[in-house]
């Protein structure tokens, strides 16, 4: 422990997490949860793109277990974001696995919303498919910008 010379309060130090001598990917029935590895629980981060079946929007955000997290936007768990409230029910339009860790997810997340935002969109073809093309334009520029060949993108319909 050091102390802040502006503040003379306490700094402690943040553990950094074990570098991994594989970056192994997750199983489809454990997507995006926590997996035990060596008695201790590491966390596999992903990004999703969740879209509204009452309404033309979609939901971009970042988590340890969809499944909690689905259930979170659409109400039936404590703790979904207020932006995706009145979208309900949301379903599963993209997941993204592989990243290696919080920071990177949160990177991806970030860049994703932030292209699609000041993308121009076709206004003219209201709907939720012009949507998802646009998120996915989107997506395939991240793919540009960021180091994106150890990822695993899907797509789901519904």
């Amino acid at each position: 422990m050091r102390l802040s010379a502006t503040f003379r309060s306490a700094k402690i130090p943040r553990a950094l997490p074990p570098k991994s001598a594989a970056g192994g990917g997750s199983s489809s029935s454990t997507a995006c949860r926590p997996e035990a590895a060596k008695g201790k629980a590491t966390s596999v981060w992903c990004v999703y793109l969740i879209a509204s079946s009452r309404i033309p929007r979609t939901y971009v955000g970042v988590t340890t277990d969809f499944p909690r997290r689905l259930s979170q936007h659409n109400g039936e768990l404590k703790g979904g974001a207020k932006a995706s409230s009145a979208g309900r029910p949301w379903n599963l339009a993209c997941l993204v696995e592989g990243f290696v860790n919080r920071s990177e997810a949160c990177e991806f997340e970030s860049k994703w919303k932030n292209i699609s935002q000041k993308m121009a969109r076709k206004r003219s073809e209201p709907g939720m498919t012009s949507l998802l093309q646009h998120r996915d334009v989107a997506l395939n520029k991240v793919k540009t910008y960021l180091a994106c060949s150890h990822l695993k993108i899907k797509w789901h319909s519904s």
